[in-house]
């Protein structure tokens, strides 16, 4: 169990973003798969890039104002 948790501090870090980025990435999935959302695979990499971006964001702000 050790090292899955070493595992998962050395890549990830922080779950937040483990979930944004699967999130950025499922959003990307659907956009390129299903026909409706046809219109938006041509700014699929700026929705990567402001998805990103958000995530880190969130992560460094909440560090930022964390009370330790």
């Amino acid at each position: 169990m050790n090292v899955i948790k070493a595992i998962y501090n050395f890549m990830v870090g922080d779950i937040i973003i483990l979930v944004g980025i699967l999130l950025a990435v499922v959003i990307l999935v659907l956009i390129n798969t299903l026909s409706v959302l046809a219109p938006l695979r041509i700014v699929s990499g700026m929705i990567l890039i402001v998805g990103v971006f958000a995530v880190l964001v969130a992560t460094l702000s909440r560090e930022a104002f964390s009370k330790r």
